[in-house]
């Protein structure tokens, strides 16, 4: 028997030690403890090496336990102040996947129909060579990339430099648009800057936690339980704010329930009731806010082509005021289904002086086709209030990928953006083109394809070669129905680097074999701001690649080499401490590399060797210069902004043919389409497939039993799954839910793609479907 047997059978014997706790996967709200850890990890002579959890964007610290160069155990790391040693069902298992027997090892090129495996450099002259023979005979605008939200800050970095600075195409998305495209727009049309003012040392101090259509029990585990931890010691409350009943529901002191879309009349009722009863912080907005509206009805984002630009107009606190009397708790009560009580006692939460409230929200918010207003709306409470940018006072957007924030919206993978700013702006394009070294004339001036609108260009056949990284879009876009066929078409090349085969490899010309993790060093910045670093912890199978050194070698191949003068072994470090060039300042300052290798993440603002924690209060942030109390210095006037936003119905409501609302989301067990968590078999075995959610009367209606086969349909397309009733959650009656983690089940064959027209991040929590017996 050779070594490697010996070290595969030993891996999988002490795996199976560690999938006895996974019954933790049926604890509420599905922790493992650092003690229960500890008593699940065999014994071994372990080398723990520190790094953040390859999953959600609470940014957990894991250490990883290697022994004979295989990653063996995952424990959560008690220096980490994210989770002090937690960590949820997904993360403890997470190494597990990557001894799946189909990893993607070597290259794959499709020849006459059928993948031939092909050594990596002549994969990589393939796409190099395609790329520019696409160039020269479409333009630059005929190629495009589309990456992730769980890529590394250094990956995210070069692909930026190399569409934007080297090519000279801003054709660069990335899957964060599907998921926090609203919160970037929401942060920046109110604060003019990115990211939350607060950290998650919030919850420590709250004395309400207000979670806006966000499940966190299963999507936030670890940040659930620090709730629930105050809530014990020394009875904080949670309210539940949501359109269906699920963990989080069960654990909550109160739980509040609102008809799909209306969250945008309840929020301007609050403030209505805020202003009504006089509990409006009048110094704080006099001296620190301004009032604007925009345009309204703006449509959907439906037709090829949707092109919209807000206009917003100044107005004044006394035309707010008047604004808002259409939405008072009578009026919005009879559109919500929510109670006026209960719309009152929401308000009197924030409205009273000696009660700090944190908001919390995630896709319930940001998937939605009035998104960035939502997200206005929200901070319109907490500066009416002045609750925010304090310690336990903060409006709180949680992140779904463990780098958006990081690769995503401060390294500039949007169409629209840069390292620093916008393409938009000479200012922002001129510092990108000193630090790149390029002529500035070589960065486009204007964006092109969002995600929604990049692979509906594929499909119309405008971009004829598109390359996509960690990211699963023929799963997770809307309205897949659509760009499946779009992608098979002969007209584009397809070129997918992925860790495993997926349904957006299947239709690929090219795959190259991507590194995971633990397999290369990186960086990823999480919802709080936190930087975090780790090192390679072992080496990949076959020939698998980081994709910043796929980046790198094609460019260089297609004579970009100068720009990216990285060493192979270093490059992580040479990227990054570029990249520190974009944020240089008190208002943005990223934390030394010497920093985050010994530390467990800062965040930043980093300044004078300190994380800056709370942003905007001169008492805590060292970017404060105005010498007043708070100063909101992303916008000019450093004044935050209150918009007037209305409410506006769902683009698509349920009508006789097609009577049920569609909501999609996640389940605790599965990351995202997964492509990682479905080939870890106790995550598997704990959620095997996905299922359509029934409310019990409405299954009885339909004499739908629990298990049977059931068709879900839109006016775009169908999913076959099984019925659940009565288990693990309950939406409201006329509303279904589907998870979208089921390869083999498509829900988003029936989503629609209507967006935000301001954010442009697509709503998959609402359209019209109606179900039948399959």
């Amino acid at each position: 028997m050779d070594t490697s047997t010996t070290n595969r059978r030993s891996f999988i014997k002490k795996m199976a030690m560690l999938s006895a706790m996974t019954a933790a996967a049926t604890m509420f709200p599905g922790i493992l403890f650092a003690k229960d850890q500890e008593a699940g990890i065999p014994e071994g002579n372990f080398d723990w090496k520190k790094g953040p959890c390859r999953f959600c964007g609470v940014g957990c610290g894991i250490l990883v336990g290697v022994e004979n160069g295989k990653a063996i155990a995952v424990k959560g790391d008690p220096n980490s102040s994210v989770n002090k040693g937690l960590l949820c069902v997904k993360g403890y298992h997470q190494t597990m996947c990557i001894q799946s027997k189909d990893r993607l090892t070597h290259a794959l090129v499709k020849k006459n129909g059928k993948y031939v495996k092909t050594p990596i450099n002549e994969a990589l002259d393939i796409v190099a060579n395609k790329m520019k023979a696409t160039i020269k005979e479409h333009g630059k605008d005929a190629v495009a990339m589309y990456t992730s939200g769980q890529s590394t800050i250094p990956e995210g970095y070069v692909a930026s430099k190399f569409m934007k600075g080297a090519i000279g195409t801003n054709n660069l998305d990335c899957n964060a648009r599907l998921c926090m495209a609203s919160a970037v727009a929401g942060f920046l049309t109110t604060f003019g800057a990115d990211e939350p003012m607060g950290c998650y040392e919030d919850f420590d101090h709250a004395d309400y936690y207000i979670t806006w259509g966000n499940n966190m029990a299963e999507m936030h585990p670890v940040l659930f339980s620090r709730m629930l931890e105050e809530k014990n010691r020394r009875g904080a409350k949670i309210i539940d704010f949501a359109t269906r009943t699920t963990r989080s529901s069960m654990a909550a002191n109160k739980s509040i329930l609102f008809e799909p879309q209306t969250d945008l009349a309840i929020g301007n009722a609050i403030c209505y009731e805020i202003i009504n009863n006089g509990w409006v912080n009048n110094s704080f907005i006099e001296k620190y806010c301004s009032f604007s509206k925009g345009l309204t009805k703006m449509g959907y984002g439906l037709e090829d082509k949707y092109k919209f630009k807000d206009k917003p107009t100044k107005i004044n606190f006394e035309e707010y005021k008047a604004f808002l009397e259409d939405y008072s708790p009578e009026k919005v009560s009879k559109l919500t289904k929510v109670s006026v009580k209960d719309i009152k006692y929401l308000a009197a939460i924030y409205g009273d002086p000696n009660k700090k409230v944190m908001s919390l929200w995630c896709m319930g918010v940001n998937q939605h086709t009035r998104g960035t207003w939502m997200n206005n709306i929200i901070y319109n409470i907490h500066l009416l209030t002045g609750k925010i940018s304090q310690p336990g006072n903060s409006p709180f957007s949680l992140t779904g990928q463990p780098s958006a924030c990081g690769t995503a919206r401060e390294v500039g993978t949007f169409t629209h953006k840069l390292p620093k700013g916008v393409v938009m702006n000479p200012k922002h394009r001129a510092k990108a083109a000193k630090i790149w070294k390029v002529p500035v004339e070589r960065i486009p001036s204007k964006p092109t394809y969002h995600a929604t609108e990049m692979f509906r260009a594929v499909d119309r056949g405008d971009i004829k070669f598109i390359w996509t990284q960690a990211v699963n879009p023929l799963v997770s876009l809307p309205r897949t129905s659509r760009f499946r066929p779009g992608m098979e078409k002969e007209s584009c090349f397809v070129v997918v680097s992925d860790v495993f085969p997926t349904p957006t490899s299947d239709v690929a010309d090219v795959i190259l074999p991507a590194s995971w993790h633990i397999e290369k060093s990186g960086l990823y910045g999480n919802s709080e701001r936190r930087t975090q670093h780790w090192n390679k912890m072992v080496e990949g199978p076959g020939e698998t690649t980081p994709d910043a050194w796929m980046f790198i070698e094609v460019a260089k191949r297609m004579g970009y080499g100068d720009l990216f003068p990285y060493s192979k072994e270093n490059h992580v470090e040479e990227i990054y401490n570029e990249y520190r060039q974009f944020h240089a300042g008190k208002k943005h300052n990223m934390a030394p590399l010497e920093v985050l290798k010994k530390e467990s993440g800062a965040i930043w603002p980093y300044v004078d060797g300190k994380s800056t924690q709370w942003r905007f209060n001169a008492k805590y942030d060292p970017a404060c210069s105005n010498g007043e109390d708070f100063h909101f210095y992303g916008k000019p006037d450093g004044k935050a902004v209150i918009w007037q936003r209305p409410y506006e119905p769902a683009p698509e409501v349920p009508d006789n043919e097609y009577p049920f609302w569609l909501n999609t989301g996640r389940v605790i067990e599965h990351w995202h389409t997964g492509s990682m968590t479905r080939r870890i078999p106790v995550l598997h075995k704990a959620m095997p497939n996905a299922y359509v959610e029934f409310h019990p009367d409405d299954a009885k209606r339909l004499n739908i039993r629990k298990g049977e086969k059931i068709k879900v349909s839109s006016r775009r397309g169908s999913c076959i799954l099984p019925a659940s009733i009565n288990e693990r959650g309950l939406p409201t009656k006329g509303q279904v839910f589907v998870p979208f983690f089921d390869e083999n089940m498509l829900i988003n064959d029936v989503t629609l793609d209507a967006f935000c027209p301001i954010s442009k991040e697509p709503d998959y929590k609402k359209c019209a479907v109606k179900v039948e017996k399959a």
